[in-house]
């Protein structure tokens, strides 16, 4: 029973300082574009006022492309471009009005267990932000890679525009995911035909897909039909599928990558008058293009491992240069007829992305009891990976709010922190 009751425990992430003064708690490191709205970013900052004092914390949420490595930054000159920025004063609260939206639940039980020197904060971002996209780096290379990012920070200053000290601010990594829609588009389908000198009829090639939204790790199943009414031979059929990542920067220029193809000579050559009706099943993995650079993958938390790119979905298409970059599959079918009779092909499009996760219930609410608030203001900043609670009423940490803390960044050696 006590195991169970530790499992549906609410995790939260937090990361403090390295001067160990502010620290950041959140519920989420994901945050999911809905494309009516975008999950809202909402935590707590713990704020030691003896260290702040006339000072104040500020947060930002930065979207920004990075183009560059970051050790190229030079004489001022960045490799990044910023797509979107949010900032807000987090402490001391502005003005002596109600704050303006309700707390969320978690940020209650937050401010409750944490005491008097816990403050909320609220970002919303709009529903045109890039989606977090990665470009694989090479072999060898170091440092953050190119991409899309976002990152959370919350920082001691006197003003928003001073350039916070690293010693007193938290930088935090998120991500924005967009799940696949509830409704696929229509089954991809097409037709092409090529004519021939001195041959009275065409070659004719119907291509399909079984479907038009796959999810990460699924086949894709090519139905491919031949007929060959000329007087060429098809000779070999390649199907592939390619990644195209158009980099919406200051003008847009597009990178097209094979993330797994085929070569079929079953059935081949088709002759003169002859058809051939076959299935062709590839699937599209990271895995098998470790070594590819530049092939755009979704946006990586540290040392997680990801997978390729989802396709962007693109409600209004006045917003692409917003983006930052846009990702496409397609299918590519390649008939081969030799040196002189060149190559027929057709590409079908479809949607490539994460499904979306079942809705997990909620564990039952318990009565809210009576319990000790004296120690709840010394958790300590620099907890290790897993916490419940530190004055050893572990009993209480678990009844009360069955809040598990958990450190945002890897685990460190001890004396890291400080250093």
């Amino acid at each position: 029973m006590d195991d169970g009751s530790r499992r549906q425990g609410t995790r939260v992430f937090k990361k403090s300082s390295p001067n160990g003064k502010i620290t950041v708690y959140l519920g989420k490191r994901d945050f999911v574009d809905h494309i009516s709205h975008v999950d809202p970013i909402d935590g707590v900052v713990l704020v030691d006022p003896d260290y702040v004092k006339e000072r104040k914390v500020f947060g930002h949420v930065l979207a920004a492309f990075r183009y560059g490595r970051e050790d190229l930054d030079v004489l001022g000159l960045t490799f990044r471009k910023d797509l979107y920025l949010a900032s807000e004063q987090i402490f001391p609260l502005e003005g002596s009005e109600p704050p303006k939206r309700p707390l969320t639940r978690l940020q209650e039980r937050l401010l409750k267990k944490l005491g008097p020197n816990a403050f909320p904060f609220f970002f919303e971002l709009p529903p045109h932000c890039p989606a977090s996209v990665t470009l694989q780096p090479a072999p060898g290379d170091t440092g953050k890679p190119c991409g899309v990012d976002y990152e959370l920070k919350a920082f001691v200053a006197d003003n928003p525009d001073d350039k916070p000290h690293k010693r007193n601010s938290v930088r935090l990594a998120i991500r924005k995911i967009m799940y696949a829609p509830s409704k696929p588009g229509e089954q991809p389908s097409v037709e092409v035909s090529k004519e021939f000198m001195m041959s009275p009829n065409k070659l004719h090639l119907e291509a399909s897909l079984d479907k038009e939204l796959y999810h990460h790790g699924e086949s894709v199943g090519v139905n491919v039909h031949i007929a060959n009414n000329s007087n060429r031979t098809v000779k070999k059929i390649k199907v592939s599928i390619r990644q195209f990542a158009d980099i919406c920067l200051f003008s847009t220029a597009q990178y097209k990558c094979t993330v797994a193809e085929l070569e079929g000579d079953d059935g081949c050559p088709v002759g003169p008058g002859f058809t051939l009706s076959k299935v062709f099943y590839l699937t599209p993995l990271l895995a098998n293009n470790k070594d590819k650079r530049g092939l755009a993958l979704d946006g990586q938390l540290k040392h997680e491992d990801t997978n390729l790119a989802s396709s962007t979905i693109i409600c209004d298409p006045s917003q692409k240069e917003n983006l930052g970059i846009i990702v496409q599959y397609k299918v590519k079918v390649k008939l081969c007829l030799g040196a002189l009779g060149g190559d027929l092909v057709a590409e079908l499009p479809f949607t490539l992305m994460h499904p979306k996760p079942e809705e997990e219930s909620l564990p039952p609410q318990r009565p809210p009891q009576l319990t000790q608030n004296n120690n709840d203001d010394s958790v300590p900043l620099d907890a290790n990976l897993i916490q419940l609670d530190t004055d050893g009423t572990t009993g209480y940490a678990e009844q009360d709010d069955d809040i598990i803390f958990e450190d945002f960044a890897r685990l460190r050696l001890k004396g890291e922190a400080d250093a």
